[in-house]
């Protein structure tokens, strides 16, 4: 297998730059299910912004909808979504999808990678035997298995696909090391080798539970400094001048990895009869956070029934992202005690808003009057706020609520009041 052919499943936040980067070194073809997304793409456009136009129109990447363009590829990267259904169980229709598409095509040697954010074990117990039954083929001597965790983060400029460390396992030592071959020549960030298909699923999944459970530490932390009247912001900066102190911030957890993934290995754990505690507990914090944040909001507009206009949607700063954004909570808590609630945001797709959670977004946030305005993502557009703009936005005796605490530091017009996080 000295030059594949790789085809990459999935042209999402993850797929989309690992295929245009692997495109740059080898024949590459990027399959996605939904039409609009490859017309789109044809066309040189990204609406998730993670690969420029220039980048888009000058890749070598054949871009397709069509199961017959997957035939004879050598190595095949799955990159679908792996999301949790309304009990919080993992979803593993994506997967399951992919892996009847891809085992209809496989041939002889070829190798079936992913990058899903799985639990240890998956791959080789589920993935693998859905390809059996798909191909007919039998894994491990027909057709063998890798993992490579994706580790995008998305609207990040600096750890990008071609500049991170990427992890791979192969089912074999072969396999481990055409997976770090075709990585090692897309990134500078270089390749580690991990011992075991298994070992990698956990390493990932452990990633982003880790910084949901000490976020969970920080958001209960904020609760108790709300209850002493101390600003938890102003005890974050002081608790940063030791050298040793994990610097995470409270507020909403969303998007499609933190918020997500830790259920995944609590779905493992309890498989293997352990409970866990510190995982779900900090999930049940997390998740909690846009009612308490509602509920404060509330009670200091007096829990009078008011106009607030919400600025920002998405689950995170500079992006179009909408997965799993749990500023929906803070909203939809708001307007259950009888808020007239408005939302605007700077860079979300508004027919995506309105599909995915029902919300029209107002075109426009400059026109004022409103009794309460509240900061929920840093979008750029809004940290360029100053005391001039507030007068414009609230009427006196408003209330300006900052979720983020990006306004912190700008003196409020006299008569307004401040809530933060």
């Amino acid at each position: 297998m000295s030059h594949p052919r790789i085809a990459i499943i999935g042209l999402g936040y993850v797929g989309l730059p690992l295929a245009v980067a692997i495109a740059r070194h080898f024949p590459t073809v990027g399959f996605d299910i939904n039409p609009a997304r490859i017309a789109e793409l044809a066309a040189g456009s990204d609406r998730t912004g993670e690969v420029e136009a220039t980048a888009l129109r000058s890749s070598t990447l054949q871009l397709s909808g069509n199961t017959a363009d997957l035939d004879g590829c050598d190595v095949y990267i799955v990159t679908v979504p792996t999301p949790v259904d309304a009990d919080n169980k993992p979803d593993l229709t994506p997967l399951y999808k992919a892996c009847d598409t891809v085992g209809r095509v496989l041939g002889k040697g070829a190798i079936v990678a992913f990058e899903s954010t799985v639990y240890p074990g998956l791959t080789e117990d589920i993935c693998g035997p859905a390809l059996e039954a798909a191909s007919g083929a039998v894994c491990g001597r027909d057709f063998f298995l890798g993992y490579s965790p994706e580790r995008i983060n998305p609207g990040d400029r600096e750890h990008t696909v071609d500049r991170i460390v990427k992890v791979v396992a192969g089912q074999t030592p072969a396999v481990t090391e055409t997976l770090a071959r075709i990585y090692g020549s897309v990134t500078s960030g270089g390749v580690f080798r991990a011992s075991s298909i298994r070992v990698a699923e956990a390493a990932k999944v452990i990633e982003n539970a880790q910084r949901d459970i000490n976020i969970a530490f920080i958001n209960e932390v904020t609760m108790i400094c709300q209850r002493l009247g101390i600003p938890v912001q102003d005890v974050l900066e002081t608790s940063a001048t030791k050298w040793n102190f994990l610097n995470f911030r409270p507020g909403l957890v969303g998007g499609h990895c933190i918020g997500v993934d830790p259920f995944y290995l609590a779905e493992c754990a309890q498989k293997i009869g352990h409970h866990p505690e510190i995982i779900l507990a900090g999930r049940r914090i997390n998740d909690a956070m846009g009612a308490y944040v509602a509920d404060r909001i509330d009670a200091a507009l007096g829990s009078q029934p008011s106009r607030i206009l919400v600025l920002g949607l998405t689950f995170k700063e500079n992006v179009p992202d909408l997965r799993n954004t749990k500023v929906v909570d803070v909203v939809a808590q708001l307007a259950a005690k009888g808020h007239q609630v408005a939302v605007h945001d700077a860079f979300a797709d508004p027919a995506e808003a309105q599909r995915i959670y029902d919300l029209t977004l107002v075109p426009r946030f400059d026109q004022g009057g409103w009794d309460c305005v509240i900061g929920a993502v840093p979008h750029r557009p809004y940290l360029a706020f100053t005391a001039e703009t507030f007068a414009t936005l609230v009427r006196p005796g408003g209330l300006v609520a900052d979720i983020k605490g990006m306004w912190r530091h700008i003196a409020l017009p006299e008569g307004l009041a401040r809530w933060q996080l």
